[in-house]
């Protein structure tokens, strides 16, 4: 799943007459880039969430091929990252296995996040988290999310003024304790939480090679990154 209903009030004037994940970084969309992403993984089907100007999105992805998409369209409300994944269940169609879900407002110059991931994963994981260290995050200002155990679980920055880790927005996650969740708008931190109290809830570090295309400063520090390419 790629998530691009958000407002995108992070990047102010930009987003006012479009979706943030349909602004571009070296002429490709944010969006195209995740979805590409998510193509190169091997994924034959991946559902886009819709709510801020969802018919441009539409409109823009008529023509692509692959994967294959499905819309989950989030009215009258935004559902939030938790809620909106929940409610695509049914679209996602996961089996017994993990989905990846991947945010449109980052882009990895890297290692493959979905590599770094498959590799990691092992049968006591509830949820997997790509990470990279923060002082390897382009473009991100803020304190860190989480310290990484020794075993690979995650422990929240908490009452720490910083954490090492980031959470780049690429993740796998099994869909059972999602779907126990009442419905509605909610995080995904609900999710992570409640794995957290579990001991299932891990992180997948990468070296970095991450740029947080959050904000107009994130998108120009991209579009110089790659440098038109």
């Amino acid at each position: 799943m790629v998530f691009a209903a958000g407002f995108g009030t992070r990047m102010g004037a930009l987003t006012a007459d479009r979706p943030k994940p349909l602004l571009e970084v070296a002429g490709r969309s944010l969006l195209d880039r995740a979805l590409d992403r998510a193509e190169a993984a091997g994924c034959p089907r991946a559902v886009v969430n819709l709510h801020y100007r969802g018919a441009q999105i539409r409109d823009h992805l008529a023509g692509r091929t692959a994967p294959e998409i499905a819309f989950s369209e989030e009215q009258p409300g935004i559902l939030d990252t938790g809620g909106g994944l929940r409610a695509a269940l049914p679209l996602l169609r996961p089996g017994a296995g993990p989905v990846l879900t991947l945010n449109s407002d980052a882009i990895w110059t890297g290692e493959d996040p979905v590599a770094t991931l498959r590799a990691a994963w092992g049968p006591q994981v509830g949820a997997l988290l790509h990470l990279v260290p923060r002082e390897a995050a382009i473009g991100y200002t803020r304190p860190g999310d989480f310290f990484l155990e020794p075993d690979g679980r995650l422990r929240r920055r908490g009452a720490a003024a910083t954490a090492p880790y980031v959470f780049t927005g690429a993740q796998l996650l099994l869909t059972g304790p999602l779907a126990a969740l009442p419905a509605g708008a909610f995080s995904l931190n609900l999710l992570w939480d409640r794995l957290l109290d579990e001991g299932r809830l891990f992180g997948a570090p990468g070296p970095g090679g991450w740029i947080d295309v959050g904000t107009p400063e994130g998108l120009a520090l991209a579009e110089r990154t790659l440098g038109g390419a």
